[in-house]
């Protein structure tokens, strides 16, 4: 952790200084070497819940990744998959932007924008039961990424609550988060 680190002095943004800025701007790559051991952490957390599915979140999301790597996707796309439910048990409403929060520095604006709607367009399969329009993800039709989040949640997402399926353990996507999710990023 950061706690030996020098600290700045400021109470208020506005009195900050450059000298202030130099010592908390280094600080940024240190906290995001940690994100990797706290995504993998959360990920242990999704096994602990299974929502009522046939299948633990934790098991939707390596049968998510496991299919897409199983059908030749690269590494950002299964990152994506396996990361794309992450957010269920913190804001199951709103899980999607959880996921994509965590994902936006380091993937393309095509997978981005995939996880960030996959909610929606998993809708199809569902809502219908559940009295919400299964059409709603239409909204979305003139998207360049329509067609590519459709069929994400047709060949992976949807498919991945197979009790009998047999997909790769979480150490299988360890080096895979660590390599992907450590990446110095400059401020955006």
């Amino acid at each position: 952790m950061t706690t030996h680190a020098p600290r700045a002095a400021f109470k208020t943004f506005e009195e900050s200084t450059a000298e202030d800025w130099a010592l908390i701007s280094p600080q940024l790559n240190v906290t995001q070497s940690y994100v990797p051991d706290r995504v993998i952490g959360l990920l242990r957390d999704l096994e602990y819940d299974h929502g009522g599915f046939p299948v633990d979140r934790l098991e939707h999301s390596l049968q998510t990744a496991t299919r897409a790597q199983r059908d030749g996707r690269d590494d950002e796309y299964v990152l994506c998959a396996l990361l794309h439910d992450i957010g269920d048990t913190l804001a199951p409403f709103n899980h999607p932007s959880i996921a994509a929060g965590i994902l936006r520095p380091f993937v393309t604006e095509a997978n981005h924008w995939m996880v960030e709607h996959h909610g929606i367009f998993q809708g199809y399969y569902f809502w219908h039961h559940i009295g919400l329009d299964k059409n709603a993800r239409e909204a979305y039709r003139d998207s360049p990424y329509f067609e590519y989040t459709e069929e994400f949640c047709a060949k992976y997402d949807q498919t991945a609550f197979d009790s009998d399926y047999k997909s790769e353990p979480l150490d299988h996507f360890e080096p895979l988060i660590r390599s992907m999710l450590v990446t110095t990023v400059p401020a955006q």
